[in-house]
């Protein structure tokens, strides 16, 4: 093809490789890219732990306890907790806790429990072998603890729900529900299904706002102190999943701060006007799932003309979510929805009607080529054309909400080029790492988050 070059990162926990691709000759293509600092050193690490926001440091704090629990992300977020967890448990053993009296807990929300390999990805061999790991499950092993103000249901890993002092580790990216991942928002990695749909379906999505002084975040909030995580250290990582900011101690007095860094140091322009949109899922690539629920910002900004691509490898094939899936009986999916927001916001079902029904009038009265896709629609989901999906290291079923696998990087510029017209160079916006980053034009996007 001989024109514009571009470097990606693909398949993260799965080899974290490089990807280039290769536009063809002529075409202007806009790469966005984070602005992030440099990776940080195993000194910036652990000064990071000495000095915590508005607490002593865990050394102190974690003195006299017999049933220390340390919260994780999974594999769906790109946090690199077997970098940070040696650092967590040099201060436990510091307070005098040896590593096999800790109980790390991978709150996989649901997404289903990750099996033994996909563990020591996460912590570390290491730390498998000398801590209690866990993996949590939705569906078992959960108590009741009360209910929030506003009476949304807690039930939480019972390994959370018995320790005496709970630490988490996690990081700050975009999310369509509480503005932002991270600090409380882990908690609902160890809580049991009934409480994540009611967190999901009692509140609405912020809709990719970046709010995050919203009712989602203040009802995790109170989940958090009273299962008392009142200690998180948070992260983030660069376009190629490197650690780039760590703060911990207090993540109701940080967390603001951890957020504002991310509206500044990821933040990248709508693709207004190009002809192709090419969102890259890497570090969330690991599923199909969570490439398109974390990557297709991009893509759905994008004008409805214009070619959609997203770059994922796919590592874990379609991937888990029980409450937002993706593919599994997709005919179930919209009447499930529409039950769960009438019992938890029964005020907002006339509302989603009512927009539906909008949409279709529109589109029914608007000449054939000027209409756009209706929402849910089996060949276009909401937002445009098809998604192409380059990248994918297994195979996947068909017929996936609009999403269509192909072979290599060479297929998509074909059927690029087929639906933008062989006349003219073309015009491409590439998001190095569309779930990092965040994009000015976000707010308005319906998408599920979890």
């Amino acid at each position: 093809m001989n024109g514009p070059e571009v470097s990606l990162g693909t398949a993260a926990w799965y080899g974290d490789d490089d990807l280039t691709i290769t536009f063809p000759r002529g075409w202007d293509v806009a790469v966005h890219r984070p602005r992030t600092p440099t990776p940080l050193t195993d000194r910036d690490i652990a000064a990071a732990l000495d000095a915590p926001v508005d607490q002593p440091p865990l050394r102190v704090v974690a003195r006299g306890s017999h049933r220390p629990v340390v919260i994780v992300d999974d594999l769906t977020r790109p946090t690199p907790a077997d970098i940070v967890l040696p650092h967590v448990l040099r201060q436990f053993e510091e307070a005098g806790i040896e590593r096999r009296r800790v109980t790390i807990v991978v709150a996989s929300g649901s997404h289903g429990p990750p099996d033994a390999t996909q563990l020591a990805k996460k912590v570390g061999n290491d730390i498998l072998g000398d801590c209690r790991v866990v993996a949590h499950d939705h569906t078992r092993n959960l108590v009741r603890t009360g209910r929030t103000s506003i009476g949304t249901p807690i039930l939480v890993n019972a390994d959370v729900a018995r320790s005496d002092l709970v630490v988490g580790i996690g990081g700050v990216y975009p999310q369509h529900s509480t503005g932002f991942g991270g600090g409380s928002k882990l908690v609902m990695g160890v809580l049991g299904e009934k409480s994540i749909v009611a967190l999901h379906y009692r509140h609405r999505g912020m809709e990719g706002s970046y709010q995050v002084d919203n009712s989602f975040r203040r009802d995790l909030d109170e989940i958090a102190m009273q299962i008392e995580m009142r200690t998180a250290v948070s992260i983030h990582v660069d376009e190629r999943r490197r650690l780039v900011r760590i703060v911990s101690g207090d993540h109701l007095r940080y967390f603001a701060d951890a957020a504002a860094f991310s509206l500044g140091a990821y933040a990248a322009p709508p693709p207004t006007g190009a002809d192709v949109v090419i969102a890259n899922a890497y570090p969330m690539d690991v599923s199909l799932t969570f490439a398109h629920s974390k990557g297709i910002g991009p893509l759905l900004l994008g004008r409805s003309a214009a070619t959609r691509v997203m770059l994922a490898a796919c590592s874990e094939g379609v991937g888990h979510h029980a409450v937002f899936p993706i593919a599994d009986r997709p005919w179930v999916q919209a009447p499930r929805a529409l039950v769960r927001t009438a019992r938890w916001r029964p005020g907002e079902v006339p509302r989603k009607v009512g927009r539906r029904l909008r949409t279709a009038v529109r589109s029914l009265s608007s000449p054939a080529g000027d209409r756009e896709p209706h929402e849910g629609t089996a060949d276009r989901p909401i937002g445009g054309r098809p998604i192409w999906l380059v990248g994918p290291a297994r195979a996947l079923p068909e017929g996936i909400r609009g999403i269509h696998p192909l072979v290599s990087w060479e297929e998509g510029v074909c059927h690029m080029v087929e639906e933008q017209g062989k006349d003219r160079p073309l015009s491409a916006a590439v998001y190095s790492c569309a779930p990092l980053q965040t994009i000015a034009s976000v707010g308005g996007i319906d998408v599920s988050d979890d």
